[in-house]
């Protein structure tokens, strides 16, 4: 039997032109455009409600939470324009990634502003940003470019 014509090669396809197939379609759907897409509504169904009243424990407690939701939300961003554009160089996609999720944490103070109990705050919005470079980098500068020095 010979090989199958159905194998995905989705970065072959991309070099030479050629359409994705609906394979590798699946695959960037599935595995990295569905989790981005998925964490962008559920930040935004969190920030819908009233926040919980609890004790804080420590003064400004939510900042953390801030800080890693919006640098998870800059990694996925960056893996998913990592697997669309893999021939953008790493800076570009970089801005791109945290542009997108200092975007969507500037949209989601403005959301929270009309929520009731909730309010708009440019400490969350820093926190924010901050993820949100810190999770880029992550992607790009730890886990890509340890990859590509290994690869070498």
């Amino acid at each position: 039997m010979k090989p199958s014509s159905k194998v995905c090669h989705c970065d072959h396809q991309k070099a030479s032109g050629g359409s994705p197939a609906p394979a590798c379609l699946l695959k960037l759907n599935l595995y990295y455009r569905l989790p981005l897409i998925g964490f962008c509504v559920f930040l935004f169904w969190q920030s819908s409600f009233p926040s919980l009243s609890s004790a804080p424990l420590f003064p400004h407690d939510d900042k953390p939470m801030h800080l890693g939701a919006y640098g998870f939300l800059a990694f996925l961003a960056a893996r998913n324009l990592h697997r669309e554009k893999p021939f953008f160089n790493r800076t570009k996609l970089k801005v791109m990634a945290i542009s997108f999720a200092c975007l969507y944490g500037f949209s989601d103070e403005i959301h929270q502003a009309f929520v009731p109990e909730r309010t708009a705050s440019v400490w969350d919005f820093a926190a924010d940003v901050l993820g949100s470079v810190l999770g880029a980098c992550f992607y790009f500068d730890l886990l890509h470019g340890k990859k590509e020095s290994l690869s070498k």
